[in-house]
């Protein structure tokens, strides 16, 4: 019997060194034979080759921003273009975009924006002051970027505005140093005594530009007075009382011109009255000359702020609005020697 029980522990023994050397062949700790053993080529000590270095955007990720334009004008189109160019730069076949214009109807931009929050876009670039108050009427949800956006305060009735607008919403404005542009006046005309300022009474950022022109132009002894209009319907007569009354014009960046710049230029050329624009696309149509930014720039640098959103780079409401770094005295070379005026020393023609 004691040779028995002896030869049944050996044999014991045995069986579990077996079924300890049958389990230590499996190290994912499953069945054996269940679960692959790691490729030779990977360690698993060592990460795997897909993943994707921190801030890197996920090429597989794919995202749809909506864009409301206001108007078909150069500034405009402008922006829009560098903003998709910057996107496709940085995210190539990433991005589907629905470009929508409003005709400049303010209505429609309305009617565009809520298509774009049912269609749970991941980005709304609103271009334009209308846009964006549309924008950000319609969702609090979806990131907002406004472009060619003037004053964010003004536009959204923001107090003491300081930089950042917060929430859903953030962008670049296209103002320009308007005590500068008054002083534009001052170095073509200087013996000018009465200027008229032309805008659309419909854009609180128009309001605004003129309001401070006025008071920079007074400080500088001229007779500064406003002429508004509703719409694109009363421009040429609004424009004609202006004219009448004026020595030179002055027109801010404002939509409503931009896209009706014959309407001016058939009114003061022949007048012999000169205009003085609030960016490059209204003084190619109608003025002699302009302080202008890129908006070609300022919409790649908005397309720059959309990519850090789409990818979690940045949260849309701490990104401080940003605003064009350079300004570019230019005049209209034609208009200029309609009227016989040679541009001051530093001014770049128009292209």
């Amino acid at each position: 019997m004691k040779k028995l029980s002896k030869l049944t522990s050996i044999l014991m023994a045995g069986a579990m060194l077996l079924s300890l050397a049958a389990c230590g062949g499996n190290p994912t700790g499953g069945e054996s034979g269940t679960s692959p053993s790691p490729e030779p080529s990977q360690s698993a000590a060592e990460p795997s080759n897909s993943a994707a270095p921190a801030n890197t955007p996920d090429a597989a990720a794919s995202y749809t921003v909506g864009i409301c334009q206001l108007v078909q004008h150069e500034a405009l189109d402008a922006a829009t273009k560098g903003f998709i160019d910057a996107i496709n730069e940085a995210l190539p076949g990433q991005v589907t975009f629905d470009e929508q214009n409003a005709s400049n109807d303010i209505p429609m931009c309305s009617t565009i924006i809520n298509q774009f929050v049912a269609s749970n876009v991941n980005l709304i670039l609103a271009n334009a002051t209308p846009a964006l108050q549309a924008a950000t009427a319609a969702t609090v949800d979806i990131p907002i970027l406004g472009t060619s956006v003037t004053e964010y305060g003004v536009a959204m009735g923001i107090k003491d505005f300081t930089g950042t607008v917060g929430g859903n919403v953030s962008g670049t404005s296209d103002l320009a140093p308007l005590a500068d542009q008054a002083a534009m006046v001052q170095e073509w005309f200087p013996d000018a005594r009465n200027v008229g300022l032309i805008y659309c009474s419909a854009e609180p950022n128009s309001q605004y530009q003129v309001d401070v022109v006025k008071t920079e132009l007074e400080a500088l002894g001229y007779t500064a007075t406003l002429y508004s209009f509703s719409d694109s319907n009363d421009l040429a007569a609004v424009t004609e009382s202006a004219v009448a009354a004026s020595d030179v014009i002055y027109v801010p960046t404002d939509n409503t011109v931009a896209a009706n710049t014959g309407i001016i230029d058939n009114i003061c050329r022949p007048a012999k009255i000169p205009v003085i624009c609030g960016e490059e696309g209204i003084a190619r149509g109608c003025g002699v000359a302009t302080l202008s930014i890129s908006y070609y720039d300022l919409g790649q640098t908005t397309g720059k702020m959309a990519v850090k959103i789409l990818t979690g780079e940045s949260d849309v409401s701490t990104m401080p609005v940003e605003y064009a770094p350079n300004f570019t005295p230019k005049y209209n070379a034609d208009i200029c020697a309609d009227l016989g005026l040679t541009p001051p020393e530093g001014y770049e023609a128009i292209g």
